[in-house]
């Protein structure tokens, strides 16, 4: 488990720098955006969802989109379960063996001005079988003060910033109580925290 997920980090960082080509911005931009003090945070989730006679009884994991940068998911190769709103409506993501599905949390997208969004996705209850997920979360450190690429700001036409700036805890702490409603009024509510923002450099690494 330790060489696996010191590989996944690699790979995190590698779709980092190819985010980072596809939107005009300096290598290893995103990377030094989720920073911090301390650089950024990593860690592995193992969930387990058990069989259920009954599943239209019950919500499965509810719907939300990941607070934090970029997560990596292992699925189960057999089990299905997974979907990703799309266009107002539920798409299944089959399981694929030998496959990780990419996923992108909240702070991608302020971090890209909205040109990346993060995703709603679900876990629905299956009827047979134990279904198996691996997810690793790349992370921004709990002190980077995360905001839109100046870069990517001024390249809109109105040169409105749409996306507050803030402490990745501070979100995480807001993101505690509101994981499954919207993402927009956790956005709205940093907006209102602004001022006491310390809006620092983006650290050299």
């Amino acid at each position: 488990m330790k060489e696996f997920t010191a590989h996944l980090e690699k790979l995190a960082e590698l779709l980092l720098d190819l985010l980072c080509e596809n939107l005009g911005l300096e290598k290893g931009y995103l990377k030094k955006a989720f920073y911090g003090s301390q650089g950024p945070s990593f860690g592995t989730k193992v969930s387990n969802y058990p069989p259920c006679p009954q599943p239209e009884l019950i919500k499965g994991l509810r719907a939300h989109t990941d607070a934090g940068g970029i997560i990596l998911l292992f699925q189960d190769d057999k089990v299905s379960g997974l979907q990703l709103l799309k266009d107002g409506q539920w798409i299944d993501v089959p399981p694929m063996r030998h496959s990780i599905v990419i996923n992108l949390g909240d702070q991608l997208e302020v971090i890209t001005n909205g040109k990346y969004k993060s995703v709603m996705h679900r876990v629905i209850a299956q009827t047979d079988g134990n279904r198996m997920s691996l997810a690793s979360f790349y992370n921004p450190g709990s002190d980077a003060v995360i905001y839109p690429a100046p870069a990517l700001v001024e390249k809109e036409k109105e040169k409105s910033e749409v996306y507050p700036k803030f402490v990745f805890e501070d979100y995480m702490k807001l993101y505690a109580g509101l994981k499954f409603q919207a993402k927009e009024p956790r956005f709205e509510a940093m907006k209102a925290m602004e001022p006491t923002v310390n809006l620092g450099p983006i650290a050299t690494v």
